[in-house]
């Protein structure tokens, strides 16, 4: 089995996507190590404002207003630039990289200026025994139904 995969899109502002795990190997987790958003528009001669989310939850995190509460909140990230070059490009982006992925998950991503946005996870694979897959899957059941 792949130890890493991607999975990468572009998505219009304000929409969500669906991450799909369904149908993958069984005894097997995901992680997510990277989530990255790139604009869509014209790099060097614009200012943009991106963000985005990635939830185990059942429905989508405002990626402009997340809550660290939130159990199902995976990742957010942040970009910024500004047309002017005495501003450097500002991102930061935080992962739970110790949640394990075993159903699917949604992405939202926000661009103040309401254009598409490029956005790509990548993902590790982990092993897990029997018992460990259990309580994974009983606890992304639980945040999806809570």
């Amino acid at each position: 089995m792949n130890k890493e995969f991607v999975m990468r899109g572009q998505t219009a502002s304000g929409l969500t996507e669906v991450l799909n795990f369904s149908g993958n190997k069984p005894g097997y987790a995901y992680r997510l190590t990277e989530f990255a958003l790139y604009p869509s528009t014209d790099v060097p001669a614009s200012s943009y404002e991106l963000t985005g989310s990635v939830t185990a939850g059942k429905t989508a995190v405002a990626p402009n207003d997340p809550d660290f509460n939130d159990d199902g909140l995976i990742a957010t990230t942040f970009t910024k630039s500004e047309s002017n070059v005495a501003y450097p490009v500002t991102s930061l982006t935080i992962i739970n990289d110790l949640f394990l992925i075993t159903q699917d998950l949604i992405l939202m991503v926000q661009d103040t200026g309401s254009a598409p946005i490029n956005w790509q996870c990548r993902f590790k694979s982990v092993k897990m025994s029997v018992a460990e897959e259990a309580a994974t899957n009983f606890k992304q059941f639980t945040i999806f139904d809570g």
